[in-house]
């Protein structure tokens, strides 16, 4: 969300920013909007005033015993007109937020300008390809000659775009989420959050679900919505809140399940567990100080990272371009893991720096200890990582060519000490 204000004063810069995601010039209609909105509000407060000053009128004369009658009718019909204005100023202020609410966040100065991911920045790749004397395996097809991966008895229970893990992958799925947490938790400061994963829509318009994404939600008869992601509620925990800048960071972290109808994705991905309605993953979030915003991101994306050393997986990480990144981001790190059966990096974590757009949506500020001014916060967000996807790489990049998959060290002590999961008997 933006502020009215900042645009009527940087008309320029606003569609200057729009630009680099290839949107059209808005400035104008926000300033007109605005304008339409503050001349109401103007306008009624004179009204007020003046309805003030003819109540006390009546007061004087009835008090001297003089007719009020007339001086009464006016004030009946200020009242009518200030209804009428209260009203018109309403509707303004409403076109003005529902047209707000639909812009995404402008980009950071130093983020790569293209349509789409073409132009997406490549900042290190870390890790070494492994080289295999076969030709490597999808993970689908791991999974299914395993005996522990069926997407047809998923698709006879819930339909397309699920899976049923069993036995040691049900299991590894588990201990890559406890992992995570346990990494997170014990050497990135993140604090463990079991938030709801049903949320109302005032929190997902915080953070930028909604109105723009409706269509990728699932909501529920009696009104709530299932998390697209725990960034929603964990970034919602400060939601109408001022936090003394005295605790920030806040740093919170969540292994949750993750619900998207995947609406854009028709045709893309349809094979394995790569785009499903309901997958695990751990989230971060921090909330942070508008002055120390930028190094927390850098921070945030090496926690991240840390994931897939510790795993030993190939990665890379890339800055999105601006026809790439999300509504709500300003600069995004994507970090893509090696998938080798694929030969291709898939995204396995998204690291957004959100300024104080969702900040602005939630109402979300701080303030020095004394001090009567505030300021809003900057919201962070990053995958730590997508469970079901490190399975994937670890299935890929751990595969044998006997079908077997050795389980990377950092897993064993979650596996029960299991080394290697064999095709199941």
């Amino acid at each position: 969300m933006f502020d009215p204000k900042w645009i009527r004063d940087n008309p320029s810069a606003f569609d200057a920013g729009r630009a680099r995601r290839g949107l059209p010039p808005l400035a104008a209609m926000v300033t007109e909007l605005d304008s339409k909105r503050r001349a109401t509000q103007t306008a009624w407060q004179e009204m007020q005033a003046k309805r003030n000053d003819l109540s006390k009128q009546v007061g004087q004369l009835k008090a001297k015993g003089g007719d009020a009658a007339a001086v009464m009718a006016e004030v009946a019909l200020l009242k009518d007109r200030m209804v009428a204005a209260e009203a018109e100023e309403l509707k303004a202020a409403e076109e003005l937020e529902a047209l707000l609410a639909q812009q995404p966040n402008l980009p950071a100065n130093d983020v790569p300008e293209g349509a789409d991911e073409t132009a997406n920045r490549v900042e290190r790749e870390v890790g070494q390809r492994r080289n295999y004397a076969f030709t490597p395996k999808q993970h689908f097809e791991i999974g299914e000659a395993l005996g522990l991966m069926d997407f047809t008895a998923a698709a006879k229970i819930s339909g397309a775009r699920f899976v049923v893990l069993k036995g040691a992958l049900a299991r590894l799925e588990r201990a890559l989420g406890q992992f995570m947490l346990d990494l997170h938790t014990g050497e990135h400061g993140y604090t463990e959050i079991n938030p709801p994963f049903l949320v109302r829509d005032v929190s997902l318009y915080g953070t930028g679900n909604l109105p723009k994404f409706a269509e990728d939600l699932f909501k529920t008869e009696q009104g709530l919505y299932l998390i697209p992601t725990s960034e929603v509620p964990l970034t919602n925990m400060v939601a109408d809140e001022i936090v003394d800048e005295g605790k920030l960071p806040l740093r919170f972290t969540a292994l949750t399940p993750c619900f998207r109808s995947e609406a854009g994705a028709a045709g893309r991905d349809t094979r394995g567990m790569i785009r499903q309605h309901q997958f695990l993953k751990v989230e971060m979030v921090s909330i942070a100080h508008p002055d120390e915003s930028d190094a927390e991101h850098q921070r945030m994306t090496k926690c991240a990272e840390n994931v897939l050393a510790k795993l030993e997986l190939p990665y890379r990480v890339v800055t999105l371009s601006t026809g790439d990144m999300g509504f709500s981001a300003q600069k995004t790190h994507d970090i893509e893991v090696w998938l080798p059966g694929q030969g291709a990096f898939r995204e396995i974590s998204s690291v957004s720096n959100c300024g104080e757009f969702q900040a602005r949506r939630m109402k979300a500020r701080c303030r020095k200890p004394g001090e009567k001014g505030t300021r809003f916060v900057h919201t962070l967000n990053g995958s730590g990582v997508a469970v079901g996807r490190c399975l994937i790489a670890v299935l890929e990049n751990y595969q044998q060519e006997d079908g077997s998959v050795v389980i990377p060290a950092a897993l064993r002590p979650y596996m029960n000490g299991l080394e290697v999961i064999r095709p199941h008997a």
